[in-house]
């Protein structure tokens, strides 16, 4: 089985229906939705399907009924188990997006994940909950829950890893 991202920019701010009827198509193509992320304001969902390798639903906005859709593109999960994802549904507080550079491969990118995962200790009011690396290496998701935005910078800034995009997400 292999992971994927969409997102998808609802028509309307219809955040709702849109995942809905995404993982309506989803399970029809014979995947399940794992988790999806909503940004403040319902402007942007990230979502998370899993499919037979190779076998990830190519959905257009139409479908959905949504203003964008970009994926799917195939992910990895760090630093958390996927049962447990799916057992519980984890709510996130914050998302960050790192766009990676073209000079980090993925055993670089894991290598240095596992090394400065540890330095999140000095930011106690953050927890690191998850990241989603995209397979191409184009950028990755990482979650957490933290009393707000300054304290993500400030657990980024403590394990050296920037920030292109950061959103707040709807609980």
């Amino acid at each position: 089985m292999s992971l994927y991202l969409y997102e998808l920019v609802p028509a309307d701010g219809q955040a709702d229906a849109a995942i809905k009827a995404f993982d309506a198509e989803v399970a029809a193509a014979g995947g399940e939705l794992i988790e999806s992320q909503v940004t403040t304001g319902g402007a942007r969902v990230f979502a998370i399907a899993e499919f037979d390798a190779c076998r990830a639903a190519q959905l257009e906005a139409a479908q959905l009924d949504v203003a964008e859709i970009v994926g799917p593109n195939e992910v990895r999960l760090v630093g958390a188990d996927l049962d447990e994802i799916k057992a519980a549904r984890p709510e996130a507080g914050y998302l960050v997006e790192w766009d990676i550079p073209d000079t980090i491969d993925m055993d670089t990118y894991l290598a240095r994940k596992k090394a400065n995962s540890p330095k999140y200790a000095n930011v106690p009011e953050v927890s690191f909950l998850r990241t989603y690396v995209r397979e191409d290496m184009d950028k990755c998701l990482c979650f957490y829950n933290a009393p707000d935005e300054a304290a993500v910078v400030r657990a980024r800034e403590a394990v050296s890893t920037p920030i292109d995009r950061i959103h707040s997400l709807e609980g």
